[in-house]
C-alpha cells in the first residue's frame, strides 16, 4: 500500500512537473538523458547512495555534495530539481521519479519498453529482429530494449512489453511440455 501511495502522491507529481518544465524549455530528451546519467552515478557509488539516503546528514550537507558532483555536469533544470528533492526530503524517491519520467518520455515519443531476458548476449541482428517483432506486435513508433541476462532460461528469449509476456525460452518450453505430460 505504501508503494502505491508513494507513486500517486509523490513520484508521479514530481515526474510530471519535471516533464512539463522540460517541455517548456525544449529539453525533454536532454533531461531524460541527464537524469539517467545522474541515477547511474548514484547507483554505481554505494557511498554516495548511502549518503543521500541517510537521515543523519542534513539537507545542506547533501546539497553541498550534489553541487560538487553534478552542478557543472547537468543542465540547470536538472540540478535545481535535485536540489528541490533534497530540500523537500524526497531524494530517496529519485530512482522511482526517474523511472516514471522515462515512462512519460516513452509515451510522448510513442516508444515501448521491451524487457528481454536471454541466456546469452544478443547479436545486433538478433536485437534488430526483436525490435521489429515488438514493433509489429505493439504498432509503436520505436522500441527501447532492456536486456537481462539469465542463464537459467537455458536458451531462447522472454519478451515482456507492459503486461504482455512472450516466452520462447527453452525453460518455458520444457515447463509447458511437463504440464502437458502431467495431464
Amino acid at each position: 500500500m505504501k508503494n502505491s501511495f508513494a507513486t500517486a502522491e509523490i513520484i508521479e507529481p514530481y515526474a510530471e512537473a519535471l516533464k512539463d518544465l522540460a517541455i517548456a524549455q525544449g529539453l525533454v530528451d536532454r533531461v531524460g538523458e541527464e537524469l539517467a546519467a545522474v541515477l547511474n552515478t548514484v547507483e554505481n557509488s554505494s557511498d554516495l547512495k548511502a549518503f543521500l539516503d541517510s537521515p543523519t546528514h542534513s539537507a545542506k550537507q547533501k546539497q553541498d555534495v550534489v553541487r560538487r558532483i553534478f552542478e557543472r555536469e547537468v543542465h540547470t533544470s536538472v540540478f535545481n530539481f535535485l536540489m528541490l528533492l533534497i530540500d523537500r526530503k524526497r531524494i530517496n524517491f529519485f530512482p522511482a521519479i526517474v523511472a516514471h519520467y522515462q515512462t512519460l518520455l516513452r509515451a510522448m515519443n510513442q516508444i515501448v519498453l521491451a524487457e528481454v531476458t536471454v541466456a546469452v548476449n544478443l547479436t545486433e541482428q538478433q536485437e534488430r529482429s526483436v525490435v521489429e517483432q515488438v514493433r509489429s506486435m505493439t504498432e509503436a513508433r520505436d522500441v527501447e530494449l532492456k536486456v537481462h541476462l539469465d542463464p537459467e532460461i537455458l536458451g531462447g528469449v522472454i519478451i515482456k512489453v507492459g503486461s504482455q509476456v512472450f516466452d520462447a525460452s527453452l525453460r518455458g518450453q520444457l515447463r509447458r511440455i511437463g504440464v502437458s505430460l502431467s495431464h
